[in-house]
């Protein structure tokens, strides 16, 4: 990592395999409701009320628990920043994983701290016991990521619970960005009222389809909450996320069509590289990492040059040789496998 957040190219067309989005599009329900929005509605600031409720409801918390962000990125920053305004002890520390989403690094360097890495085993395999040992005495946040980012896998509910105790006072901020397609969350009013220093991050980008408005949530307990709302701007969230939160929400139905194609996308894909003798692990997420070996790029600008586009992960420390595939409606996933059969079977390794 750099501690810029390298944005890949997103140009329009092609299937777009690489930045782990709907590639449904988002709920036809929320697509009439962003029509019917008119010129006052753009002139006017928006009211989060139904949105906030909506969310709240959603997750079964009160609305008070709930902080809408403008995407998770900036509840990532503004989570950051509440954490890192205690600077008794100098510059403050963050501790992560190694590999992991690029933001938490980002959002650290770029409020002035330190992020310590534990890298994970050669099987991405979890320590939560180093994770706690990274802590120092200026250690203000710990981020993870459930399901994990890039692998895709799950972290036991119990060890994170177990952790979050330990850390306290230290803020845990668990990403739960692709916990509607694992069905594991930490979320319930029980957890949030014992552990004053856990907050959750979800995003509405992936399962709703709703990346390009921005709509994302923090979630803790109201007291946790306090000092982090003081920090995001109070019109954040623009009026098309308002008004489409509470119908993406509502539309149950198509979220979980689309998780369910998620899932036999993962299947396919995984029995593919099976029978191509390449290496996955398992993710209960909507992409799965495939290890290519040293054609990973290679094979990452083939694929481009057919207008099928993955994530080349390869130059990232722990992912050598490895690419990242969004894995959602089943056809596109069918397109992904015969081209990487004709890019790895008729042409010479």
């Amino acid at each position: 990592m750099s501690g810029e957040y390298q944005r890949p190219a997103a140009a329009g067309g092609g299937l777009r395999l690489h930045l782990n989005e709907n590639t449904a599009g988002c709920s036809p329900a929320v697509l009439e409701t962003l029509r019917a929005m008119t010129r006052v509605d753009v002139a006017f600031y928006p009211d989060y009320d139904a949105a906030q409720h909506a969310v709240a409801t959603h997750f079964d918390v009160e609305p008070d628990a709930v902080l809408l962000t403008n995407g998770l990125d900036e509840g990532i920053l503004a989570v950051t920043a509440a954490a890192f305004r205690d600077r008794s002890r100098g510059v403050p520390d963050a501790v992560g994983v190694l590999p992991a989403f690029d933001m938490y690094e980002v959002c650290t360097e770029a409020l002035g701290g330190r992020l310590i890495t534990v890298p994970l085993g050669a099987r991405f395999e979890f320590s939560f016991h180093e994770i706690a040992r990274a802590r120092t005495p200026a250690t203000r946040i710990v981020f993870l990521t459930n399901p994990h980012n890039p692998t895709g896998q799950i972290l036991p509910l119990d060890p994170l619970r177990n952790l979050v105790r330990d850390l306290a006072p230290v803020i845990l901020f668990v990403d739960e960005a692709y916990a509607d397609f694992s069905g594991e969350t930490l979320l319930d009013r029980g957890t949030l009222d014992r552990y004053r220093n856990l907050v959750i991050g979800r995003t509405f980008a992936k399962a709703y389809g709703l990346a390009a408005l921005r709509a994302g949530a923090l979630i803790a307990h109201p007291d946790t909450l306090a000092p982090i709302r003081r920090i995001v701007p109070p019109y954040s969230l623009n009026a098309w996320a308002a008004a489409a939160l509470p119908v993406a929400l509502n539309d149950r139905a198509y979220r979980d069509w689309y998780i369910a194609q998620a899932a036999e996308s993962r299947d396919l894909l995984t029995k593919e590289c099976v029978r191509l003798g390449l290496r996955t692990w398992p993710s209960a997420a909507n992409f799965m990492l495939v290890h290519v070996g040293e054609k990973a790029p290679a094979l990452t600008a083939a694929l481009a040059a057919r207008g099928i586009y993955v994530r080349d992960r390869s130059s990232e420390a722990g992912c050598q040789g490895c690419i990242r595939i969004t894995t959602g409606v089943v056809e596109h996933t069918r397109q992904l496998i015969a081209a990487l059969e004709e890019e790895l079977c008729a042409k010479p390794r």
